[in-house]
């Protein structure tokens, strides 16, 4: 919740951003990074550097929440402050103040009051209008992740989904019948041993010029269990984030919707449960995937990419956008090269590369490139198989990042030919794990919603450029 004013209402702390030398102060106070100076019990001073982005006041606001501490009702001075490092501070504010204690049954706070003063409210509404939606966005999926598998299953999650045609969207579903029909083996395969049925939801906006849509997948393992490979107990309570991809694509979609976006827009997401019983599918198998191709199954705990395969050529196929972009907490690889701090992106069109990774700058979702390269490819020759999914465990390090990013070049290039593609490996970045930035540790990040919104709002929403 947040109100723009001129000044602040009675009783609320007041936060005053202070850059680096510009009010120093006789308690040594210098404004730096990670400084805090409390004046009186009604306001504090909070150092905030040499911020000179909408990004880095972003993470000042969230530094102003963070130095908050108990307080119910906060105003953050913005006042003098140019529009849009306002509109950043109330941004990184609002994230850090999320949290998901709903399920509590004691203890639960009230929710934070934020105040942003400035000095002409009438002047930041447009701006704040376009935020707002963003950040609905990132919060819708901030709120997915966060949901435990025994509440957030398959049926859950598609409801969650149909709810959104209240936004302008369309939601089409498909069910366990009609993916048979189809023929999404990989789906399908992934989700039988559960009792929650796999479901391929796609969410569209029409936007309003004629163009192909850009097109975003989303990995939507409501949870993970590895299947007949099972994990390892410790952790595995945060596989319910596995379907981090798919929340961070509806995020995303709602954003386009909320703030009318002109560029058409399409989701597919695909659901299922990844859980261990009789009808599991096992290491061995052999899939038949949408696109027709055989794929051997080496590890059931590499699902992930089979379920993306499916989707990948669906909507390649049904659709043939713009580009294709799929999100997915798909490996643990890509955790150990880059840990908690950029996600892995791979790609077959340099352009989109390039695009996707300055909209990942511009919010604060940071990526940086991993290869595709032949041997990854080779490394997947099957002997009974087109393909096989990944390479037998015991054979010392492996680049599986990689391996998957091959894999599922495989199923863009069977259908959409030169269809631009970027895969990004959001594992390790779902979740914050540091006390410091724009969510708090421990609490999902809704990582990919603002980035796929920036993204089209900088590279799609121009119809002479299609």
């Amino acid at each position: 919740m947040l109100k723009i004013r001129r000044a602040p209402s009675p009783g609320a702390l007041l936060l005053r951003p202070i850059l680096e030398g510009g009010a120093p102060h006789p308690s040594g106070f210098q404004g730096k990074p990670g400084e805090v100076l409390i004046l009186n019990p009604g306001e504090r001073w909070i150092g905030a550097d040499g911020a000179s982005s909408a990004h880095e006041w972003e993470r000042m606001g969230a530094a102003c929440i963070a130095a908050a501490g108990p307080a119910r009702r906060v105003a953050l001075d913005a006042r003098g402050l140019p529009l849009h490092f306002a509109v950043g501070l109330a941004s990184g504010a609002l994230l850090r103040a999320w949290r998901f204690d709903r399920l509590k049954s004691r203890g639960r706070k009230p929710s934070l009051r934020i105040e942003l003063l400035v000095n002409e409210p009438a002047l930041i509404a447009g701006a704040w209008a376009r935020a707002e939606a963003s950040l609905a966005g990132a919060a819708f999926a901030r709120e997915l992740v966060a949901e435990p598998g025994n509440r957030l299953t398959t049926t859950e999650f598609t409801r969650r989904l149909r709810a959104l045609r209240t936004e302008g969207l369309k939601v089409t579903v498909l069910g366990r019948h009609d993916l048979q029909r189809m023929g999404a083996g990989g789906l399908l395969a992934v989700g039988q041993g559960s009792v929650h049925p796999p479901r391929l939801v796609i969410l569209r906006w029409k936007g309003c010029f004629k163009a192909p849509p850009v097109a975003f997948i989303g990995k939507g393992i409501c949870f993970d269990t590895g299947g007949i490979s099972i994990k390892g107990a410790a952790g595995m309570e945060a596989m319910r984030a596995d379907m981090a991809g798919a929340a961070a694509c509806a995020g995303a979609m709602l954003a386009l919707a909320r703030r009318r976006s002109p560029c058409p827009a399409v989701a597919v997401l695909a659901l299922a449960e990844n859980a261990t019983s009789a009808m599991s599918y096992r290491p061995g198998d052999v899939l038949r995937m949408l696109g027709g191709q055989s794929v051997e199954v080496v590890d059931t705990d590499a699902e992930g990419r089979l379920v993306l395969a499916d989707a990948l050529h669906f909507a390649a196929k049904r659709f043939r956008p713009q580009a294709l972009l799929d999100l997915a907490t798909l490996t643990g690889s890509v955790v150990t090269a880059l840990g908690h701090h950029r996600a892995g992106i791979f790609t077959n069109d340099a352009a989109l590369a390039t695009a996707v990774t300055a909209a990942g700058e511009v919010v604060g979702e940071r990526l940086w490139p991993l290869p595709i390269g032949e041997r990854h490819r080779a490394d997947l020759r099957s002997d009974i198989a087109d393909i096989r999914q990944c390479m037998p465990a015991g054979q010392g390090p492996q680049p599986d990042a990689s391996h998957a990013a091959a894999f599922l070049r495989e199923f863009v290039a069977s259908e959409g030919g030169g269809l631009p593609w970027a895969h990004l490996d959001i594992a390790g970045v779902e979740t914050a794990e540091h006390a410091e930035g724009l969510a708090a540790k421990g609490t999902p990040t809704g990582f990919g919603a603002r980035l796929l919104d920036a993204l089209v709002e900088r590279h799609f929403e121009d119809p002479h450029r299609v």
